[in-house]
Protein backbone atom coordinates (compact mmCIF):
# COMPACT_ATOMS: atom_id res chain seq x y z
CA UNK A 1 0.00 0.00 0.00
CA UNK A 2 1.34 3.61 -0.34
CA UNK A 3 -0.16 6.68 0.56
CA UNK A 4 0.82 10.14 -1.39
CA UNK A 5 0.57 13.57 -0.30
CA UNK A 6 1.07 16.67 -2.48
CA UNK A 7 2.62 19.80 -1.72
CA UNK A 8 3.43 22.84 -3.04
CA UNK A 9 0.83 24.26 -5.20
CA UNK A 10 -0.62 27.64 -5.19
CA UNK A 11 -1.15 30.82 -7.46
CA UNK A 12 1.32 32.32 -9.49
CA UNK A 13 1.70 34.74 -12.28
CA UNK A 14 2.23 33.67 -16.22
CA UNK A 15 5.80 33.22 -16.54
CA UNK A 16 6.64 32.23 -12.97
CA UNK A 17 8.03 28.93 -11.58
CA UNK A 18 6.19 26.14 -9.03
CA UNK A 19 7.43 22.89 -7.28
CA UNK A 20 5.43 20.16 -6.71
CA UNK A 21 6.21 17.68 -4.45
CA UNK A 22 5.08 14.40 -3.53
CA UNK A 23 5.09 12.56 -0.30
CA UNK A 24 4.87 9.07 -0.21
CA UNK A 25 4.80 6.27 2.27
CA UNK A 26 4.72 2.58 1.47
CA UNK A 27 7.40 -0.12 1.30
CA UNK A 28 6.84 -0.27 -3.01
CA UNK A 29 6.87 3.42 -3.87
CA UNK A 30 10.77 2.65 -4.48
CA UNK A 31 9.81 0.43 -7.18
CA UNK A 32 6.64 2.18 -8.44
CA UNK A 33 6.54 4.42 -11.60
CA UNK A 34 5.62 7.81 -10.48
CA UNK A 35 3.13 10.13 -12.36
CA UNK A 36 1.47 13.27 -11.95
CA UNK A 37 -2.14 14.38 -13.93
CA UNK A 38 -4.00 17.13 -14.06
CA UNK A 39 -7.61 17.98 -13.80
CA UNK A 40 -8.98 21.32 -14.86
CA UNK A 41 -12.79 22.39 -13.94
CA UNK A 42 -15.12 20.51 -16.30
CA UNK A 43 -12.27 18.78 -17.81
CA UNK A 44 -11.20 15.23 -17.59
CA UNK A 45 -8.02 13.86 -16.14
CA UNK A 46 -4.95 14.54 -18.04
CA UNK A 47 -1.05 12.87 -17.94
CA UNK A 48 1.44 15.48 -17.14
CA UNK A 49 4.41 13.38 -17.04
CA UNK A 50 5.53 10.08 -15.50
CA UNK A 51 9.29 8.67 -14.12
CA UNK A 52 10.28 5.44 -14.08
CA UNK A 53 11.12 3.45 -9.98
CA UNK A 54 14.47 4.07 -10.82
CA UNK A 55 14.35 7.79 -12.44
CA UNK A 56 15.62 6.71 -16.10
CA UNK A 57 12.82 6.95 -17.84
CA UNK A 58 11.01 10.07 -18.40
CA UNK A 59 7.97 10.65 -20.69
CA UNK A 60 5.86 14.01 -21.02
CA UNK A 61 2.69 15.42 -22.35
CA UNK A 62 3.34 17.78 -25.25
CA UNK A 63 1.78 20.62 -23.61
CA UNK A 64 4.31 20.54 -20.67
CA UNK A 65 7.36 19.67 -22.78
CA UNK A 66 10.46 21.68 -22.23
CA UNK A 67 8.99 23.67 -19.56
CA UNK A 68 8.12 20.71 -16.26
CA UNK A 69 10.63 18.54 -15.35
CA UNK A 70 10.13 15.29 -13.04
CA UNK A 71 11.56 13.35 -10.73
CA UNK A 72 12.53 11.57 -7.61
CA UNK A 73 14.46 10.96 -4.90
CA UNK A 74 13.67 7.23 -3.85
CA UNK A 75 15.68 7.48 -0.48
CA UNK A 76 13.27 10.20 1.01
CA UNK A 77 10.27 8.71 -0.86
CA UNK A 78 9.27 11.59 -2.65
CA UNK A 79 8.77 12.79 -6.46
CA UNK A 80 9.12 16.28 -7.90
CA UNK A 81 7.54 18.46 -10.36
CA UNK A 82 9.28 21.51 -11.77
CA UNK A 83 6.94 23.31 -13.77
CA UNK A 84 8.55 26.62 -15.00
CA UNK A 85 7.56 28.91 -17.60
CA UNK A 86 3.53 28.57 -16.51
CA UNK A 87 1.41 29.76 -18.57
CA UNK A 88 -2.90 30.40 -17.42
CA UNK A 89 -3.96 27.30 -19.51
CA UNK A 90 -1.76 25.13 -16.88
CA UNK A 91 -4.40 26.20 -13.83
CA UNK A 92 -5.58 22.71 -13.07
CA UNK A 93 -5.72 20.33 -9.49
CA UNK A 94 -2.59 17.99 -9.98
CA UNK A 95 -2.49 14.97 -8.67
CA UNK A 96 0.43 12.34 -7.59
CA UNK A 97 -0.07 9.18 -8.41
CA UNK A 98 2.06 5.58 -8.61
CA UNK A 99 1.74 2.11 -10.16
CA UNK A 100 3.35 -1.32 -9.87
CA UNK A 101 3.62 -1.94 -13.20
CA UNK A 102 6.65 -0.55 -15.49
CA UNK A 103 6.23 2.35 -17.62
CA UNK A 104 4.96 0.40 -21.22
CA UNK A 105 3.00 2.40 -23.74
CA UNK A 106 0.13 2.77 -21.54
CA UNK A 107 1.77 5.30 -19.10
CA UNK A 108 -0.96 8.14 -20.26
CA UNK A 109 -3.61 6.09 -18.77
CA UNK A 110 -4.62 6.58 -15.39
CA UNK A 111 -6.03 3.27 -14.39
CA UNK A 112 -2.27 1.85 -14.67
CA UNK A 113 -1.69 3.41 -11.93
CA UNK A 114 -2.46 2.27 -8.43
CA UNK A 115 -2.55 4.91 -6.09
CA UNK A 116 -3.30 8.75 -5.84
CA UNK A 117 -3.05 11.59 -3.85
CA UNK A 118 -5.54 14.06 -2.68
CA UNK A 119 -4.46 17.10 -5.42
CA UNK A 120 -3.07 20.26 -4.58
CA UNK A 121 -3.98 23.25 -6.85
CA UNK A 122 -2.72 25.35 -9.32
CA UNK A 123 -3.28 28.71 -10.79
CA UNK A 124 -1.85 30.71 -12.80
CA UNK A 125 -2.90 34.25 -14.05
CA UNK A 126 -2.45 36.24 -17.29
Amino acid sequence: QVQLVESGGGSVQAGNSLRLSCAASGRTFSTSKMGWFRQAPGKEREFVAVVSWNGNLKYYADSVKGRFTISRDNAKSTGYLQMNSLKPEDTAVYYCSAGRRGISTTYERPETYDYWGQGTQVTVSS
